[in-house]
Protein backbone atom coordinates (compact mmCIF):
# COMPACT_ATOMS: atom_id res chain seq x y z
CA UNK A 1 0.00 0.00 0.00
CA UNK A 2 1.11 3.51 -0.61
CA UNK A 3 -0.12 7.02 1.21
CA UNK A 4 -1.92 7.82 -1.62
CA UNK A 5 -5.83 7.31 -1.20
CA UNK A 6 -8.37 4.98 -2.30
CA UNK A 7 -7.74 2.51 -4.43
CA UNK A 8 -4.99 3.20 -5.78
CA UNK A 9 -3.23 3.23 -2.30
CA UNK A 10 -4.35 -0.54 -1.56
CA UNK A 11 -3.14 -1.23 -5.02
CA UNK A 12 0.31 0.18 -4.62
CA UNK A 13 0.10 2.51 -7.55
CA UNK A 14 2.80 5.26 -7.70
CA UNK A 15 2.00 8.23 -9.38
CA UNK A 16 4.14 9.38 -11.62
CA UNK A 17 3.40 12.11 -14.15
CA UNK A 18 0.04 14.60 -14.60
CA UNK A 19 -0.82 16.78 -16.86
CA UNK A 20 -4.05 17.84 -18.82
CA UNK A 21 -2.50 15.64 -21.80
CA UNK A 22 -1.31 12.92 -20.31
CA UNK A 23 -1.23 10.71 -16.82
CA UNK A 24 1.53 7.94 -15.85
CA UNK A 25 1.06 5.48 -12.83
CA UNK A 26 3.25 2.90 -11.94
CA UNK A 27 2.41 -0.52 -10.03
CA UNK A 28 5.10 -3.33 -9.16
CA UNK A 29 2.60 -6.61 -8.87
CA UNK A 30 2.63 -8.05 -5.70
CA UNK A 31 0.74 -11.81 -4.45
CA UNK A 32 -2.27 -9.24 -4.10
CA UNK A 33 -2.48 -8.70 -7.33
CA UNK A 34 -2.80 -12.08 -8.20
CA UNK A 35 -6.41 -14.15 -9.09
CA UNK A 36 -7.12 -17.43 -7.36
CA UNK A 37 -4.74 -19.39 -10.41
CA UNK A 38 -1.93 -17.49 -9.44
CA UNK A 39 -1.66 -15.03 -12.05
CA UNK A 40 -2.55 -11.34 -12.25
CA UNK A 41 -5.91 -10.34 -11.66
CA UNK A 42 -7.42 -8.18 -14.48
CA UNK A 43 -9.57 -6.52 -12.32
CA UNK A 44 -5.96 -4.97 -11.30
CA UNK A 45 -5.63 -3.44 -14.85
CA UNK A 46 -9.49 -2.01 -15.29
CA UNK A 47 -8.92 -0.10 -11.79
CA UNK A 48 -5.74 1.18 -12.56
CA UNK A 49 -7.12 2.60 -16.01
CA UNK A 50 -10.43 4.23 -15.07
CA UNK A 51 -8.49 6.10 -11.98
CA UNK A 52 -5.96 6.79 -13.91
CA UNK A 53 -8.11 8.22 -16.91
CA UNK A 54 -10.05 9.84 -13.91
CA UNK A 55 -7.29 11.54 -12.89
CA UNK A 56 -6.25 13.01 -16.13
CA UNK A 57 -10.34 13.59 -17.00
CA UNK A 58 -10.12 15.84 -13.70
CA UNK A 59 -6.99 17.89 -14.66
CA UNK A 60 -8.20 18.52 -17.88
CA UNK A 61 -11.76 19.50 -16.21
CA UNK A 62 -10.43 21.49 -13.73
CA UNK A 63 -12.77 23.53 -11.64
CA UNK A 64 -15.55 23.31 -14.22
CA UNK A 65 -16.99 20.04 -12.68
CA UNK A 66 -16.21 16.63 -11.72
CA UNK A 67 -16.00 13.43 -13.71
CA UNK A 68 -17.18 10.10 -13.47
CA UNK A 69 -16.06 6.71 -15.32
CA UNK A 70 -18.86 5.61 -17.77
CA UNK A 71 -17.91 3.04 -19.19
CA UNK A 72 -14.45 0.85 -19.26
CA UNK A 73 -12.99 -1.97 -21.30
CA UNK A 74 -9.84 -3.42 -21.20
CA UNK A 75 -8.09 -6.26 -22.90
CA UNK A 76 -5.50 -8.52 -21.30
CA UNK A 77 -3.29 -8.66 -24.15
CA UNK A 78 0.27 -10.63 -21.99
CA UNK A 79 0.60 -11.94 -19.09
CA UNK A 80 2.63 -10.16 -16.37
CA UNK A 81 4.29 -12.12 -13.12
CA UNK A 82 4.49 -10.90 -9.31
CA UNK A 83 7.76 -8.10 -9.49
CA UNK A 84 6.58 -6.99 -12.66
CA UNK A 85 6.43 -2.99 -12.58
CA UNK A 86 3.80 -1.82 -14.70
CA UNK A 87 3.50 1.25 -16.04
CA UNK A 88 0.17 3.37 -17.30
CA UNK A 89 0.06 5.63 -19.33
CA UNK A 90 -3.47 7.72 -19.80
CA UNK A 91 -3.85 9.67 -23.37
CA UNK A 92 -6.87 11.87 -24.21
CA UNK A 93 -8.78 10.36 -27.56
CA UNK A 94 -11.77 12.76 -27.00
CA UNK A 95 -12.26 15.84 -24.86
CA UNK A 96 -16.04 17.76 -24.62
CA UNK A 97 -18.36 19.40 -22.67
CA UNK A 98 -20.16 16.49 -21.56
CA UNK A 99 -17.93 13.42 -21.96
CA UNK A 100 -14.47 12.45 -22.94
CA UNK A 101 -12.98 9.25 -24.02
CA UNK A 102 -9.08 8.26 -22.34
CA UNK A 103 -7.14 5.73 -24.26
CA UNK A 104 -4.43 3.79 -21.38
CA UNK A 105 -1.84 1.43 -21.84
CA UNK A 106 -0.57 -0.43 -19.65
CA UNK A 107 3.51 -2.02 -20.06
CA UNK A 108 6.04 -4.35 -18.11
CA UNK A 109 9.53 -2.76 -17.35
CA UNK A 110 10.89 -4.65 -20.88
CA UNK A 111 7.77 -1.87 -22.57
CA UNK A 112 5.87 -4.94 -23.85
CA UNK A 113 1.74 -4.26 -24.05
CA UNK A 114 0.27 -6.03 -21.11
CA UNK A 115 -3.77 -4.28 -21.56
CA UNK A 116 -4.72 -1.64 -23.53
CA UNK A 117 -8.22 0.00 -22.80
CA UNK A 118 -10.58 2.87 -22.79
CA UNK A 119 -12.40 4.47 -20.40
CA UNK A 120 -15.18 6.75 -20.86
CA UNK A 121 -15.97 9.80 -18.42
CA UNK A 122 -18.92 11.97 -18.27
CA UNK A 123 -18.30 15.58 -16.68
CA UNK A 124 -20.96 16.83 -14.21
CA UNK A 125 -21.76 19.76 -13.42
CA UNK A 126 -20.98 19.44 -9.65
CA UNK A 127 -18.17 21.07 -7.23
CA UNK A 128 -15.03 18.97 -6.88
CA UNK A 129 -14.80 18.96 -2.50
CA UNK A 130 -11.55 21.02 -1.64
CA UNK A 131 -10.60 18.14 0.60
CA UNK A 132 -10.51 15.46 -2.51
CA UNK A 133 -8.72 17.74 -4.71
CA UNK A 134 -6.11 18.60 -1.70
CA UNK A 135 -5.76 14.51 -1.32
CA UNK A 136 -5.77 14.25 -5.25
CA UNK A 137 -2.64 16.95 -5.77
CA UNK A 138 -0.94 16.07 -3.14
CA UNK A 139 -0.65 12.48 -4.86
CA UNK A 140 1.16 13.67 -7.05
CA UNK A 141 5.68 14.62 -7.87
CA UNK A 142 6.45 18.57 -7.31
CA UNK A 143 7.21 18.46 -10.93
CA UNK A 144 3.97 17.29 -11.99
CA UNK A 145 1.54 19.73 -11.28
Amino acid sequence: MTQIPGLDGVLGVEHVEATADKVVVRLTLGEHHLQPFGIPHGGTYCAVHESTASIAGQIWLGDKGIVVGTNNSTDFLRQAKVGDTITTTATPIHRGRSQQLWHLDSVDQDGRLIAQGQVRLANLDQQLPPEAMARFVGSFPQSSR
